[in-house]
């Protein structure tokens, strides 16, 4: 499974991006999904998952009521909607697929490269 994300630029605080992660290699409709980042400096947090029938949603508290995580599976192509964005939501902005059906933590089976956010105040 191959994991391509997009989407990414610079943007206001204040503003919205829309994360892409199409994967190819195979279909992806039963696996979990999942959004992690990573600012300068520091190490990777999670940001949201999806389970696969996109019946369960996480988030980071740090997210939550901003940010919100979509799958097409038909498209075989996850989503980020991110609204609201603050200077401390710059970061790059990775996707990840697990071959289990609901995910927690941070092992997931496939990454995607990164995409770079940058949220100027």
């Amino acid at each position: 499974v191959q994991l391509q994300a997009s989407g990414g630029g610079s943007v206001q605080a204040g503003g919205s991006l829309r994360l892409s992660c199409a994967a190819s290699g195979r279909a992806v409709s039963s696996y979990a999904m999942g959004w992690f980042r990573q600012a300068p400096g520091k190490e990777r947090e999670f940001v949201a998952s999806i389970s696969w029938s996109g019946g369960r949603t996480d988030y980071a508290d740090s997210v939550k009521g901003r940010f919100t995580i979509s799958r097409d599976n038909a498209k075989n192509t996850v989503y980020l909607q991110m609204n609201s964005l603050k200077p401390e939501d710059t970061a790059v902005y990775y996707c990840a697929g697990d071959r289990t059906g609901y995910k927690l933590g941070y092992d997931y089976d496939y990454w995607g490269q990164g995409t770079q956010v940058t949220v100027s105040s």
